[in-house]
């Protein structure tokens, strides 16, 4: 192994060897943590990428897709409940083909498609069967394929044709619908349904129609249109008429002096009716006339006589002349019908009332009855219909206003009591962490200031750091008169110093900058006392002449 990678690794052990318990843990958790995120990002980056192959698919069809893909060997995902099948891209449109090929996924909404397999030997009974059960299928199919909606099912009951008008009765459906992760349709998608299935049947209306979701929910029932429909038109109409009124009334009476309350009764289902009225024309039209006579002059009549009992003619005796006249007159009067049909739809107004109090102790040159003009004539009041209109002059409380006032401004102080908190909580976050910053900092720059020096004594090596050169650390000792006491051996133990200070091979350093530390240090040492190095070098030199 290389020199340079072992004295890496000699110094990567020096460093870790100084780690504390702490430090140790802290190192070993941030490289667990980095070898996770190289592993879950190689994953990611050879994972392949997904894209949908079909999706609202019924579990049917789905299992039949899966197993197509399993025999194919292509790998997928299922999201949305497994209504949704995903492969990687490149084997989409290759699958596609494949599946296909295979018949999936199948046609699960047997729309029109079901004539096709119909007979010509097939009776009127199941023609008719077969014809609602393929609109079925089509209203169903068209009715899934809309937003949050996964499978949908309608029912149609249409009664047989009558050569009776009286007795026909018209055609109702049931939609029942299945919503993505069970969340709820909102009233325009109701209405959609409601309108394309009555739409898809002739004589179908939408009252005819009902929606029932997963839940058990009626969303819309038969004869009462969509539910809360009603009631949902008439707080809107109530609020639509409030407002007018008020905006009206704060003009003319000031803001705060008067309220406004709206009563309005709205139709939840509909209703038709048939008028036929007759009644005599404008002016003097001729009636049609017409007059018949017939006169018949002749002889006296013969013997014969007339037929009697038992068929016996009966001889006639009378003296007849023999005339016959007769005249009919046929008169058509002439008579005005008219017929009216008239239908009312779910949700038209039936009545409304609308009642507003003044303040007495504010409000001053109007009266009762100007009001209420003006109010009849703001929220557009029908008095056909039964729409009534009060107004009245009463004493306000004040109490409430002065309660809410109060309650506003402790709400008021409130919130700026927690936006003040709120702000010295974060001034006092913002400088702890600029204090730890600055700490941060100061160490660091303090630290790289600071050098590491060695002193070598009789008990080895002591590291410490110097925050000054070695140059200026001299020259402080030069002129305080200081020296070092455990750097000067006594000339009469000069082999003191020698042994640590030649022991080169206990440093794990490189072998150029360990000899230059050690001739700077015995430098350092033959300037401070000459005496001993000279001796040190006479007992060495002794030593090697032996």
């Amino acid at each position: 192994m290389p020199k340079i990678i072992t004295s890496s690794f000699d110094r990567a052990k020096q460093v870790v060897s100084g780690f504390t318990l702490a430090q140790r843990t802290i190192a070993v958790i941030g490289i667990a943590l980095l070898v996770m995120g190289v592993v879950a990002l190689a994953t990611w980056l050879t994972r392949p990428q997904l894209s949908p192959l079909f999706t609202g698919l019924s579990a049917t069809d789905a299992s039949a897709v899966v197993e197509q893909l399993k025999s194919a060997g292509v790998s997928y995902e299922l999201t949305e409940g497994g209504a949704t099948v995903l492969v990687p891209d490149d084997q989409v449109y290759a699958q596609r083909l494949a599946a296909a090929a295979a018949g999936l996924p199948g046609d699960s909404s047997d729309g029109y498609t079901l004539l096709d397999e119909m007979g010509v030997t097939a009776s009127e009974f199941q023609q008719s069967v077969t014809y609602k059960r393929a609109i079925e299928g089509e209203l169903a199919g068209t009715i899934g394929a809309m937003n949050g909606i996964t499978t949908a099912s309608v029912q149609l009951a249409i009664p047989e044709d009558s050569v009776f008008v009286a007795e026909r009765q018209d055609p109702t459906a049931s939609v029942f619908v299945k919503t993505q992760s069970g969340s709820a349709l909102s009233e325009d998608q109701v209405q959609a349904i409601v309108h394309l299935t009555s739409a898809a049947v002739p004589g179908m209306s939408p009252e005819d129609v009902a929606v029932t979701d997963q839940d058990g929910r009626v969303l819309s029932a038969v004869g009462g249109g969509v539910v809360g429909g009603a009631s949902k038109q008439a707080s809107e109409q109530e609020a639509r008429v409030a407002a007018a009124v008020t905006q009206m009334l704060d003009t003319i009476v000031g803001p705060g002096n008067a309220t406004v309350t709206v009563a309005t009764d709205v139709a939840n289902s509909t209703s038709e009716r048939m008028e036929e009225t007759y009644s005599a024309p404008d002016g003097d039209l001729t009636p049609s006339e017409q007059t018949k006579t017939e006169t018949y002059t002749g002889g006296a009549g013969g013997d014969a006589g007339v037929l009697g009992p038992d068929n016996i003619a009966v001889p006639n005796t009378g003296d007849g002349d023999g005339t016959y006249e007769l005249e009919e007159v046929t008169r058509a009067n002439a008579v005005n019908k008219s017929t009216e049909k008239i239908v009312t739809p779910a949700g038209e107004v039936t009545r409304q009332s609308v009642s507003v109090a003044l303040n007495r102790g504010a409000v001053a040159g109007v009266n009762a009855e100007q009001i209420e003009a003006l109010v009849a004539t703001a929220a557009g009041m029908d008095p056909e219909r039964g729409d009534s209109v009060v107004v009245e002059f009463v004493e306000f409380s004040e109490s409430a206003a002065t309660a809410a006032q109060d309650a506003l401004a402790q709400a008021e102080a409130a919130q700026r009591a927690q936006f003040e908190q709120e702000l010295l909580r974060t001034a006092i976050i913002g400088g702890a962490i600029l204090l730890a910053a600055v700490a941060v900092i100061v160490t660091l720059v303090v630290r790289r200031r600071m050098q590491r020096r060695v002193l070598y004594t009789d008990d080895g090596p002591i590291e410490y750091l110097a925050s000054m050169s070695e140059t200026e650390e001299e020259r402080l000792k030069a002129i305080k008169g200081w020296k070092d006491p455990l750097a000067v051996q006594p000339p009469e133990t000069p082999r003191a110093l020698p042994p640590a200070m030649l022991d080169i091979e206990e440093e794990p350093e490189a072998d150029q900058v360990l000899v230059e530390r050690r001739r700077r240090e015995i430098d350092q040492i033959a300037k401070s006392d000459p005496d001993a190095i000279a001796v040190a070098l006479a007992n060495m030199m002794d030593e090697a002449t032996v």
